[in-house]
């Protein structure tokens, strides 16, 4: 019989005297990050962030908090700041898919026509007003959209408070739905909240 995984606060607490222990973390969430970092940038950069990330939370695990069993916002945290540092060619690329209505990269991930069709329609107009957006709004939005982080997830990434993400989140949403024609005064919050 084998023993149940070890949660992740567990694994770094073993890799402290075995490092090698620290491949169960990135089994468990490199795929997750190199998407998100892939969505964020593009395949040149992808691999690297992936990379990075891993190798910036393996040099600093002994920082990390154990009272926290979840590895996954801290991961997060530390590829959105290494992305943060290419922020200037993420706003370069949505700058360029905004004018040219080309996106290199959802192509390779878009498979359903219909959702192709639709997304289409706004993909010049949402990468505009994601590159309008400010970084710190613009990590949040992502965060929470892409990387399918709740509130409290995205607040311990970027090491905010969650009443900062909702604002950042309520923010980015009316900048990006005015952008995109909607009325910016209807704010909806459908997302329910996983703590």
């Amino acid at each position: 019989m084998t023993d149940p995984p070890m949660d992740d606060a567990a694994v770094i607490d073993a890799s402290l005297e075995s490092p090698e222990a620290f491949a169960q973390l990135y089994d468990r969430y490199a795929a997750d990050i190199h998407r998100y970092a892939l969505r964020r940038l593009g395949d040149s950069v992808a691999d690297d962030i992936t990379a990075e990330t891993f190798l910036a939370a393996f040099r600093s695990r002994s920082r990390f908090d154990t009272t926290r069993t979840s590895a996954r916002p801290w991961l997060y945290g530390i590829a959105a700041n290494l992305i943060g540092r290419h922020r200037r060619s993420e706003v370069r690329a949505l700058r360029a898919l905004a004018r040219t209505g080309v996106d290199p990269v959802a192509e390779s991930w878009t498979d359903r026509v219909e959702t192709r069709v639709t997304a289409e329609a706004a993909r010049g107009p949402l990468a505009a007003a994601l590159a309008a957006l400010p970084a710190r709004d613009r990590h949040v939005l992502l965060l929470f959209a892409w990387a399918d982080l709740s509130y409290a997830e995205v607040g311990e990434a970027l090491g905010i408070p969650v009443g900062t993400v909702r604002s950042r989140l309520n923010r980015a949403r009316r900048k990006v739905r005015s952008a995109l024609g909607g009325d910016p005064t209807v704010v909806r919050d459908d997302a329910p909240e996983v703590a």
